[in-house]
């Protein structure tokens, strides 16, 4: 089974996200009641804005737009650099999610206005509930992907250079639009990042025990 995926790598994809949805559905479902709300000080400085949402809604782009560029245009290894990190990390935030059920209290009573950022606001807090929130997988995920562009040697190009500041801008956009859409806590934006650099760190660590075997041979 390993190898096949390792040679349909979209499938891979494609059988992770089926996964992920159905475990999160599940959540949802089953999980209605928080056993912890997250809260800190920080976040009732922090105001509500609207605007965050374009923000926030890049997100569900920028995911498959990085894992299909580095499928195509880099070679194999940066694609599962990023992939197997990127997809263990989401699947331990889910497990976290299960063993201490988390929710959130700070959304605003009401979002005013008629424009077309007050209603996708509305919308993602009809569709996506407060709860399953620590560690915050937009976090996570921005993170993994920002440092996937700074490590891959594709984007040293003169063509592709500008898109390495580019993943670091919307990385910290999206990490602000969790907060001041009021999704997510300060806290969960910590552990979200911690999460990142630790499997980032470990991969690393993964990376050059193996070299260092096969160096033994």
């Amino acid at each position: 089974m390993r190898n096949w995926f390792s040679r349909h790598p979209v499938s891979f994809m494609a059988f992770y996200l089926l996964f992920y949805l159905s475990a999160f559905h599940w959540l949802e479902v089953h999980i209605a009641v928080p056993d912890v709300l997250v809260h800190c000080h920080l976040d009732d400085l922090i105001p509500f804005c609207k605007y965050a949402i374009v923000p926030y809604f890049a997100w569900f782009l920028w995911i498959p737009f990085t894992l299909f560029y580095l499928l195509w245009k880099a070679p194999r290894a940066d694609f599962w650099r990023l992939c197997l990190p990127l997809f263990a990390g989401m699947t331990i935030a889910l497990a976290c999610y299960v063993i201490l059920p988390t929710g959130l209290d700070l959304r605003p009573y009401r979002v005013y206005g008629s424009d077309l950022f007050a209603q996708a606001v509305r919308m993602l807090y009809a569709t996506d509930t407060p709860l399953n929130v620590c560690p915050s997988i937009h976090v996570f995920n921005s993170v993994t992907l920002m440092m996937a562009y700074y490590r891959s040697r594709i984007f040293e190009t003169p063509g592709r250079r500008w898109m390495r500041p580019a993943s670091a801008v919307l990385c910290m956009s999206i990490i602000a639009s969790t907060v001041l859409l009021k999704q997510h806590s300060c806290i969960d934006v910590l552990l979200g990042i911690l999460l990142a650099m630790a499997l980032d760190t470990g991969m690393t660590a993964l990376e050059r025990s193996d070299a260092r075997a096969l160096q033994r041979l």
